[in-house]
């Protein structure tokens, strides 16, 4: 049966770990897999402008041995007169795997059934997994082992990037916090997939309204542009409602001394997060852009051997 990537939870504990160790292989060795070799093409598809994930996914294709192909819906008939499955039926019998960065994920969920080669959630408007890999992965090589670490993500609760952490860290095992306004807290079946998954493997979530109390002691301190794409009109009740969760140096005392910050970017200075956390001693934000490319490869390689 394909496998898909398309939420944080598609993949277990246990298929978690096996592609961040292969991640952390395929760093050491770039060229080590080529199970794209032929070459083989990847069909990646953009409805929403992009740097790290066209960037990442072009060349992990690339050093797999394999020929990205970048369509945008402007270009093509996807959004239009044909349907995600549609376009899939055509793709499956070109390409080797289908990557798509889009707004709704029930395109995706579309898109992905019945398909018979691998889909890959580059971001939709509910989730974003392929940056949580990459997170993780940084995360693990600035702290070591996932489990039992405290994790804060400060702003927009019902985020992509939110949902993603709760879901992604609940299944590392690590204790999530989500510091946000009531108004902004992630979404409530979210949060239930979250609580099932940390039952089993030690992990937790917790969601706070005080950004001061969600920050102490945590490993990990997080945020997220405060006005993601399609939400430009909202920016000035974004930056009332989400001022109190902006990430400071004061937010990083709080936190472990080794605490390091991650933003999976573009990042808004001044909004939420200081310049002198993002471009501090702490900031991890480069390296984990990098990942974006060893783990974004890792799941390839790990999917098309289920394939």
């Amino acid at each position: 049966m394909t496998r898909h990537f398309l939420r944080d939870d598609d993949i277990t504990a246990a298929e978690q770990a096996e592609i961040l160790d292969l991640a952390i292989e395929l760093k050491k060795d770039r060229w080590a897999q080529k199970p794209l070799a032929g070459p083989q093409t990847v069909a990646v598809i953009f409805d929403k402008s992009s740097t790290r994930t066209r960037v990442s996914f072009a060349v992990g294709i690339a050093d797999l041995g394999g020929t990205p192909l970048i369509i945008t819906t402007a270009s093509s008939q996807l959004g239009g007169k044909e349907t995600p499955a549609d376009t899939a039926r055509v793709l499956e019998r070109q390409v080797a795997a289908i990557v798509w960065r889009t707004y709704a994920q029930a395109g995706l969920e579309q898109m992905a059934k019945d398909t018979r080669v691998p889909v890959v959630n580059a971001l939709s408007d509910d989730f974003h997994p392929c940056q949580l890999l990459a997170d993780l992965l940084t995360i693990r090589e600035h702290k070591g082992d996932l489990k039992g670490l405290t994790l804060t993500f400060f702003g927009d609760g019902r985020s992509n990037m939110a949902h993603s952490y709760v879901l992604a860290c609940a299944t590392a095992g690590m204790h999530v916090r989500v510091a946000a306004p009531e108004d902004y807290s992630p979404r409530d079946d979210v949060i239930a997939d979250a609580d099932r998954i940390a039952a089993q493997t030690g992990g937790s979530v917790e969601i706070h309204t005080d950004p001061l109390e969600a920050a102490a002691g945590a490993d990990i301190i997080v945020t997220d542009t405060w006005v993601s794409m399609g939400k430009e009109e909202e920016k000035i009740a974004r930056l009332r409602d989400l001022g109190a969760y902006k990430v400071t140096e004061e937010t990083m005392s709080l936190a472990r001394p080794d605490a390091i910050f991650i933003h999976c970017l573009p990042a808004d200075r001044g909004y939420e997060v200081d310049a002198n956390v993002i471009d501090g001693p702490q900031s991890v934000v480069w390296d984990e852009a990098e990942n974006r490319l060893h783990a974004q490869k890792a799941l390839l390689v790990w999917l098309l051997q289920r394939a």
